[in-house]
């Protein structure tokens, strides 16, 4: 059951940092860290992907609410949105991946290119967010790691002071259940940069070949 969830952390870490390298700053899974970015890029002699950096919280929002009115559509018709939001993401990262081979690298200016590969990446990665919420409500979170190194750390001190067997084993479990899925993150995080490195043109085409096997894995999680 945890072959997906290591699959979508390694997604989320690798697409996150993809889209930092080549679009100068932007974080395609952790939105809210681009006001960051985007205050730097304002207060610096170049002001690249300050556009995009505005706009990711917007979209990201709009794809969530979205993705809620889709959701609600199949369930008023007694059936699942699961398959159809991942053929989504699929398709947002086949969009970004065929718009990027014709214009990486990007220039260090914003560009329509750049803007459009941007939001394609915030989309499909709003999309995984809130497939959490729906349909993998009892996985740990697989997009942004701060939550569950918290949870971890916690669950080590408590090992430390737990004399409760029962509950000594409740925490092994999750701890057994959150380390692989930030080591996934971290490892897709290190193969993008690789990637940007030694490979440019392949890197927005690993995410779709990612989703390929995420489809066919879309069954291995833990049912609410």
């Amino acid at each position: 059951m945890a072959h997906l969830n290591r699959l979508l952390s390694f997604n989320a870490g690798y697409v996150d940092t993809a889209s930092f390298l080549a679009i100068h700053g932007l974080f395609a899974a952790h939105v809210t860290g681009n006001f960051v970015t985007l205050g730097a890029a304002l207060v610096s002699n170049n002001h690249a992907g300050a556009w995009a950096k505005l706009s990711a919280l917007p979209m990201f929002c709009i794809t969530i609410l979205l993705v809620k009115l889709l959701d609600q559509f199949f369930i008023k018709r007694a059936k699942t949105s699961y398959p159809t939001l991942l053929k989504m993401m699929f398709l947002f990262f086949i969009l970004a991946a065929v718009i990027s081979v014709f214009y990486l690298p990007f220039p260090f200016t914003d560009t329509w290119s750049s803007f459009a590969v941007g939001m394609l990446l915030v989309a499909a990665m709003a999309i995984q967010n809130a497939i959490h919420r729906l349909h993998w409500v009892k996985e740990s979170p697989t997009t942004v790691m701060t939550g569950s190194t918290t949870q971890l750390m916690l669950d080590v001190g408590e090992l430390f002071s737990q004399s409760n067997p029962e509950k000594r084993q409740i925490i092994q479990q999750r701890f057994k259940s959150i380390f692989p899925t930030m080591l996934s993150f971290a490892l897709g995080c290190a193969v993008a940069a690789i990637v940007f490195k030694f490979a440019l043109l392949w890197l927005f085409i690993v995410p779709p070949v990612l989703m390929a096997l995420i489809y066919w894995k879309k069954e291995n999680y833990k049912k609410a």
